[in-house]
């Protein structure tokens, strides 16, 4: 399994912050749908103030790139992006690593 992280700073307005929690309360199954047909076995989001932060696991062979292109494709995926886009402060036609910034691992407690 892999693991990635990514941070993303939300528009710094309670309302569209609160809108943005609603709908991940409500995620679309056909996106859900499409982020296991790509590989990813599971992603969680957490939030601080208006700076969110997603831990994505995926299967051993899963390629950043190749593979969130593919997501980017599938049915109503787009639509989703559209979405969120105006909460995020992004333009809707941005791709997930334009939006999102993956982080470095610095520190992992079982190498100690």
């Amino acid at each position: 399994m892999k693991r990635y992280c990514q941070t993303l700073e939300l528009v710094n307005d309670p309302e569209l912050i609160r809108r943005y929690c609603e709908v991940h309360a409500n995620v679309w199954q056909e996106v859900i749908d499409g982020q296991r047909e790509v590989g990813i076995l599971d992603m969680e989001i957490y939030r601080s103030g208006n700076r969110v932060f997603m831990i994505c696991d995926t299967v051993d062979d899963f390629d950043w790139d190749r593979d969130m292109a593919r997501l980017a494709s599938l049915p109503r995926q787009a639509e989703w992006e559209a979405f969120v886009a105006e909460v995020q402060g992004s333009d809707p036609s941005a791709t997930s690593a334009q939006k999102w910034h993956l982080m470095d691992k610095i520190f992992d407690q079982k190498d100690y």
